[in-house]
């Protein structure tokens, strides 16, 4: 996958990083909830009727955020290099990794961080570190 560096403007990151610490201080402000998107996704699929609304309101809102994005500016090019079989097994090792993690990126890098999660420090550090050892490891020991 490569993204269009030069299509980067640290405005519209900046926007989208407000909007993402809003979202997140909004649900666990309003409803008690963290923004996990597993966690969410999860409980919405094992089907737990009793608050699927803002589950699928959440859901609904990530899909739609491109979108309403592109609206205002250009989206920027996206190239997958990898083979369906690569994407496939790096999404169920990352749906693996959420579930011995007891939650993903966002739960933990956004918002356990941002309540000085001792657990969710350590969570992030290690997807951090597992991603630097894949990429190096893809890039400069699997390449040649």
């Amino acid at each position: 996958m490569s993204i269009d560096f030069a299509a980067f403007t640290p405005g519209s990151a900046l926007v989208g990083g407000l909007m993402v610490g809003v979202a997140a201080a909004l649900l666990i402000l309003g409803n008690g909830r963290i923004a996990g998107i597993s966690g969410i996704v999860g409980q919405l699929l094992r089907g737990n009727s009793s608050d699927a609304g803002w589950r699928l309101a959440f859901l609904v809102g990530l899909l739609v955020a491109p979108w309403v994005f592109r609206v205002f500016t250009s989206l920027p090019t996206i190239e997958i290099n990898s083979s369906s079989t690569t994407l496939v097994i790096a999404g169920l090792l990352v749906g693996l990794g959420t579930r011995y993690a007891s939650g993903c990126t966002s739960g933990h890098g956004v918002c356990g961080i941002s309540r000085g999660s001792v657990r969710s420090m350590i969570a992030t550090i290690t997807f951090m570190a597992a991603g630097f050892v894949t990429v190096f490891a893809v890039r400069h020991l699997l390449e040649h």
